[in-house]
């Protein structure tokens, strides 16, 4: 059963968390912020680019053509698997300057020549498949649900 104390308890002991000697403090807060500010960031300019570049491609001559939604699901799909491929390796060395053994890196950049000395380039690729699948459809829903939406407001908020 919930009660309001139990919440009340939790926000006393938030400070201590970032005071505790097992607490990284502050800086264990920010541990890996450059690395998932350079994986957001590329994620989003790769399925932009991507999605943009399809969409020209298909109108061609006609900025008025029509796009059905299942082409623009295929072409979602298509710019989730392009930022899968060409920020896997971004999102690894988030991964593990956020994790458990985070402590073994001093930076972003130390955490990426450390894969690449004792693993190998095929280290930032781990988790490639997986993440493959999830992105893909994620990637689709969300272009298909964003023109639909833009083709509601193009109605309801006529511009000349």
């Amino acid at each position: 059963m919930y009660h309001l104390t139990d919440d009340i308890l939790l926000i006393n002991e938030m400070p201590q968390c970032f005071l505790s000697d097992t607490s990284l403090g502050l800086k264990g807060t920010y541990q890996g912020l450059t690395a998932t500010v350079l994986k957001q960031g590329s994620n989003q300019a790769i399925r932009f680019y991507v999605m943009t570049s399809f969409r020209n491609w298909y109108k061609g001559d006609d900025p008025n053509k029509a796009i059905n939604p299942v082409i623009t699901g295929l072409f979602g799909a298509f710019a989730g698997a392009a930022s899968v491929f060409g920020n896997t390796p971004l999102d690894v060395i988030k991964t593990r300057m956020q994790g458990l053994e985070a402590h073994k890196y001093k930076s972003t950049v130390d955490c990426a020549v450390q894969i690449m000395k004792h693993e190998g380039p095929m280290a930032f690729y781990k988790g490639t498949i997986p993440r493959l699948g999830r992105v893909c459809l994620d990637v689709a829903i969300v272009f298909i649900i964003y023109e639909e939406v833009v083709k509601v407001l193009n109605i309801v908020w006529k511009t000349d």
